[in-house]
């Protein structure tokens, strides 16, 4: 009897062990990419309680277990950029490796609506900014309704159409109305001050730097479209660059300029080589891009007042509505933007040998500027991964990882303690993991058929959930949760 006991003792312990090492999920036998450490190794990936609980060469055990020998296993990406926030672009957002995407350029009209709308009901985590273009629509008389129907159902409609709330300058009262309504934005929530100073052309120099005031006064970075695209002076991106880098400089507050490809065009390098500069003499500024020749954004917005087609180097045909391929003409571009009802269209302005050397640039990080109708809102990453990874090789496997996960984590730190969870693949980090074939994964999305998924991400992870597995969507799971500022109270980040 005493042996017994004693035995019976003994298989307590053990018994305990085993259970304690138990995890909820394990990723075997990948090939386990970190861009903060340089890991580059076959591993085994064990999750348990939404965190990467143990990355080990040796065997682990699991309830569940994915063989991933053969595949990639990174972060999640993270897309800063991102304005579809429907399910059905979370769906090709998830199908591209994306677990993060927020609304950061411009920013949802109403950060406490946004939050409040998506909780329970998200597939991957999200965020927005607080909205400068929004606020001053407020402040005109003129707000932007929270939601729209029809084709872009689900997005809140950022832009505010072209008129005096776009085209007038504020008043000093004005203004402090806009900064006392980002105030409580900020405090909802919100990320970051969000600015698209190209559909605001009334807001004046001054404005914008008091923008970036109390940007600096929270501690939280400006996002921000510049002012101006094209070459011709005055109102070249080189002058909108070196206006939001000044307005940096003056305030002390962080920038981060959107989809510089998109602004800077053919002057792209140019525009590069002064936030390379800026950042030499210790200014806090970043940069994105996405891997198109055309842009997209509302035709009755400020963007196309009188001028466009000299600033921006183009003509009405290259101009083309995304659900019917139509080519505008001079009668057509008329009727849009004189229209009360939002027409979202194509730009055709820029070059692939410029976006050719944009995207390895290292200052770079990608970002894809999603909604529906174009087709980088389905497969922005997918791309980068397939003609700059593996058919061109101007970038490394781990640089490209690099620019869609580390870099943008790094970022968004800015915001909140909580990204440092995010964007790489160590232990106690948030499990936000893609798996993905580095043979096959590639853009399907094109201008005629926009919203084709990615193929090749065959896991996707967003807290330790499986939401993508063996390529496909698994229904009914919706663990993406709100990233959020520190203004919110009590926050910490995500929840």
């Amino acid at each position: 009897m005493p042996r017994l006991i004693l035995s019976f003792c003994l298989l307590l312990p053990l018994t305990a062990l085993v259970a304690a090492q138990q995890y909820d999920l394990v990723l075997e036998s990948g090939r386990v990419i970190d861009p903060e450490t340089g890991l580059d190794g076959v591993r085994n990936v064990g999750i348990r309680d939404s965190k990467i609980a143990r990355i080990s060469t040796e065997a682990l055990s699991g309830r569940h277990v994915v063989h991933a020998r053969g595949l990639v296993v990174a972060p999640g990406f993270i897309d800063l950029h991102q304005h579809g926030q429907e399910m059905e672009s979370q769906r090709v957002k998830a199908l591209d490796g994306v677990t993060t995407a927020l609304e950061l350029e411009i920013g949802a009209p109403d950060v406490g609506q946004f939050l409040k709308s998506k909780e329970g009901h998200s597939l991957i985590h999200y965020g927005t900014s607080a909205s400068h273009v929004a606020a001053r629509a407020k402040v005109f008389g003129a707000p932007l309704p929270a939601e729209v129907i029809g084709l872009h159902a689900g997005i809140p409609e950022i832009l505010p159409k072209s008129g005096p709330a776009t085209d007038q300058a504020a008043t000093p009262e004005q203004i402090e109305a806009m900064r006392q309504r980002l105030r409580a934005e900020l405090d909802a929530g919100g990320l970051a001050i969000g600015m698209g100073i190209q559909y605001t052309p009334g807001a004046t120099r001054l404005e914008v730097i008091d923008m970036f005031r109390l940007a600096a006064e929270r501690k939280l970075p400006v996002y921000t479209h510049a002012r101006s695209a094209g070459r011709v002076e005055p109102g070249s991106a080189i002058e909108a660059v070196s206006e939001v880098i000044g307005a940096a400089a003056v305030t002390g507050a962080s920038l981060h300029i959107v989809h510089i490809n998109s602004t800077c065009l053919r002057d792209s390098l140019e525009c590069l080589a002064m936030v390379e500069g800026a950042r030499a003499r210790g200014l806090d500024v970043t940069t994105e891009a996405y891997p198109y020749i055309a842009g997209m954004t509302a035709v009755n917005s400020a963007l196309f007042n009188p001028g466009w087609r000299e600033k921006l180097g183009i003509d009405y045909g290259d101009l083309v509505l995304p659900d019917t391929g139509e080519h505008l003409t001079k009668q057509r571009f008329d009727e849009l933007h004189n229209s009360s009802v939002t027409h979202w269209v194509l730009i055709f302005a820029n070059t692939q040998e410029v976006v050719d050397n944009v995207i390895p640039n290292p200052l770079v990080m990608i970002a894809s500027d999603g909604a529906v109708g174009h087709p980088r809102n389905a497969g922005t990453y997918s791309r980068v991964l397939a003609q700059y990874v593996r058919e061109k090789g101007t970038l490394t496997l781990m640089n490209a990882i690099r620019k869609m996960t580390l870099m943008p984590a790094q970022m968004l730190e800015r915001s909140t303690s909580a990204a440092r969870q995010k964007g790489r693949l160590q232990e106690g980090a948030d499990a936000d993991i893609v798996v993905f074939d580095p043979q096959t994964i590639g853009d399907r999305s094109t201008f005629e058929k926009p919203m084709e998924p990615s193929v090749g991400v065959c896991y996707l992870l967003v807290a330790g959930t499986v939401v993508v597995d063996e390529g496909k969507i698994v229904p009914d799971v919706f663990p993406g949760r709100a990233v959020l500022g520190p203004g919110r109270a009590g926050a910490s980040g995500v929840h």
